[in-house]
This record gives structure tokens, C-alpha cells and sequence, in this order.
């Protein structure tokens, strides 16, 4: 089940569910350092993907003004390989549109993963760049 939730709509539980899932991933598994929960997190949206009452994927929304972003996009590492994370990002996209229509979708991807955003629609936008000592580049999604 997917849902969307402004951040101030979560529960305890879900808030320190994704945030665990989120240092877990961002700073522990990539070694990476780094204020991970930032003040985008008082007003974005969280896309979870839950069942059986775990969190299994997980994106933010991020509204920029003149253009939507989207991060944080991370599967927990038990359930990697299995498709959902083509299962969030879609789900995330689709929110996007709903939300924010015929708004461009501007993302900061890793730059391993050009290809696989590369499959909705994102066309790179810039040169690798190292955040936090991580390459990324810069994507674009316009409708």
C-alpha cells in the first residue's frame, strides 16, 4: 500500500520509522556522514510504500516553487531486487502530477542510477558532481 503524508499528518511511529530507514541508508550503508533529516522535512510530503506494517520503500516530495523535486528515494535493504523500487518512484511521479500539474520534476540522482530514472523520463541536466563526496547529477522531467 502506498501513502502520502505532509509531514505533520504522520504518526510518531511512521515519522521514526522513515527517519530510522533513512540514516540507515543514507549514512550508515553509504558510509556518508552527513545532516541527513534538514529543514526540507518540516513541510514535504513522504511517500511510503508499507505492508504487512513495515515500511519497504520510502521518497519525499519537495516543492521548490518553480519546480518539484524529489529525494531520500530508498528501498529497505531486505526487500532490494524485488521491483519496488520502480514501484515508488512511479508512485512518487504519479503524486507529483496529481499534485503539481504540468509542474517539471527536477531530481539530484546518483550517478549510478542515470539509467534507471532515465526509464521515466529524466534526461540529465548537468555534469557528475560530487555531494558529500557521492557523484550525482542533476535530472530533468518536463510535461
Amino acid at each position: 500500500m502506498i501513502t502520502v503524508k505532509n509531514t505533520n499528518e504522520l504518526s510518531p511511529k511512521e515519522l521514526i520509522d522513515i527517519l530510522n530507514a533513512r540514516v540507515k541508508v543514507f549514512v550508515v550503508e553509504q558510509n556518508c556522514p552527513y545532516q541527513e533529516v534538514d529543514n526540507d522535512d518540516y513541510n514535504d510530503l513522504h511517500v511510503c510504500l508499507i505492508e504487512d506494517s513495515h515500511l519497504k520503500a520510502y521518497t519525499r516530495i519537495i516543492d521548490k516553487g518553480d519546480h518539484i523535486t524529489f529525494g531520500r528515494v530508498l528501498v529497505v535493504k531486505e526487500y532490494r531486487k524485488s521491483g519496488l523500487g520502480e514501484k515508488i518512484v512511479a508512485a512518487t511521479i504519479d503524486e507529483i502530477k496529481q499534485r503539481f500539474p504540468k509542474q517539471p520534476i527536477q531530481i539530484q540522482a546518483q550517478a549510478y542510477l542515470q539509467e534507471f530514472y532515465s526509464q521515466f523520463g529524466f534526461k540529465a541536466i548537468s555534469d557528475v558532481y560530487l555531494e558529500d563526496n557521492i557523484p550525482h547529477l542533476d535530472m530533468l522531467m518536463k510535461f
